[in-house]
């Protein structure tokens, strides 16, 4: 069996499957293959479509749910924030009481602007779906997503985190197992509380007219480089957390990542990747407050000594809202979280790298 391709947020280039005539999954530079060929997909619905589940349908958080700095050597402001939202959300009820989490959810997802280096803009387009996502333990998870047509599934059993889509099959997971960015906007305040424990407190900023604290997580070198390979190196991924100084809700999250891509005799080119997610709409459930919409705008910038012309600005949105959350699901067991047969077979293969990127 060769070695799986890694995940990454970035869509692949369907006219090049079909044309180079083998099998990709097995060929992990060629994921990249969108980039090198500097986003020369053709715009139309079924390739807007395949970008937007890429990058919107389940990314990963860019820390793990085990923060590496001790909590004693958290600033007092950050652990008083952390703090105030755990009594604002009341999840500390959740610890010990909740076995599993069970959700459902509406999405809108659409490609907004695509500014190439030589001018012009892709046409907007819309597509609507639902998702149901299960969670049993902080790091084993899954989510299965629907949007016009196409179905993605995610999940992690604590050891692997990976994803299946219609266009790249199974496929495992780069770097340490990290939360599901859907389940912290909001959805999992106990999560919330757990993953930014060990932040930095960088400070107050008013947002939408709503006065924040505002918290910073990093990943780590050794993180980084284990997310990346000889042709995509991940230079930084940083996230901001934004917390209401009057409520103590997260109201908003924003996360940029740094990737430098550079093919054997080619000049480097950069990819500058920014989502940010507003969090809305908090309602009770169980006695824990629960976010149940919210709204996330991705902008993709590529620069460079390839990108003579400026750079190339990519811009999506997306919507959802929850319609259920359920605690203690009857029937949810160990085994729903079991990954595909074709990454089970490469656990027992030493030559098989199971760190690789679920997406950058």
């Amino acid at each position: 069996m060769g070695r799986l391709a890694p995940l990454t947020e970035e869509p692949i280039n369907e006219e090049d499957e079909r044309t180079n005539g083998f099998n990709k999954a097995r060929q992990p530079w060629l994921n990249w293959t969108w980039i090198k060929t500097h986003f020369s997909l053709v715009f139309n619905k079924k390739s807007h479509l395949k970008i937007l589940l890429s990058v919107l349908g389940c990314p990963l958080f860019p820390v793990s749910f085990h923060p590496k700095q001790s909590l004693n050597e958290v600033s007092s402001s950050a652990q008083y924030i952390i703090q105030h939202f755990t009594a604002a959300t009341g999840c500390r009820k959740l610890e010990g009481r909740v076995k599993n989490v069970f959700a459902t959810g509406k999405v809108a997802m659409g490609m907004v602007d695509e500014l190439r280096s030589g001018g012009g803009g892709a046409n907007g387009v819309s597509e609507r779906g639902c998702f149901v996502m299960w969670q049993m333990a902080p790091d084993k998870w899954q989510i299965e997503l629907v949007v016009g047509g196409q179905k993605v599934v995610a999940g992690s059993d604590g050891a692997v985190a990976w994803r299946h889509t219609p266009w790249l099959s199974a496929h495992a997971a780069k770097g340490g197992v990290r939360p599901l960015r859907r389940a912290i906007q909001g959805l999992d305040p106990l999560a919330v509380s757990r993953v930014f424990s060990g932040a930095q407190y960088v400070g107050e900023k008013q947002l939408s007219g709503v006065d924040c604290f505002l918290l910073k997580l990093s990943a780590d070198q050794k993180d980084l480089i284990d997310r990346s390979d000889n042709t995509a190196e991940m230079i930084n991924h940083v996230i901001f957390g934004y917390f209401s100084q009057r409520s103590g809700l997260l109201v908003h999250l924003e996360d940029s990542y740094l990737t430098r891509i550079q093919s054997p005799g080619m000049q480097p080119t950069y990819w500058e990747t920014t989502m940010s997610t507003k969090i809305e709409d908090y309602r009770q459930v169980d006695g824990v407050m629960i976010a149940h919409a919210g709204r996330s705008t991705v902008i993709i910038t590529r620069f460079g000594d390839n990108v003579k012309a400026g750079p190339a600005i990519t811009r999506m949105e997306e919507s959802w809202t929850i319609d259920d959350v359920a605690f203690n699901v009857a029937g949810l067991s160990m085994d729903c979280f079991i990954p595909p047969k074709e990454l089970q077979k490469g656990y027992q293969q030493e030559d098989i790298d199971w760190r690789l990127p679920l997406y950058p």
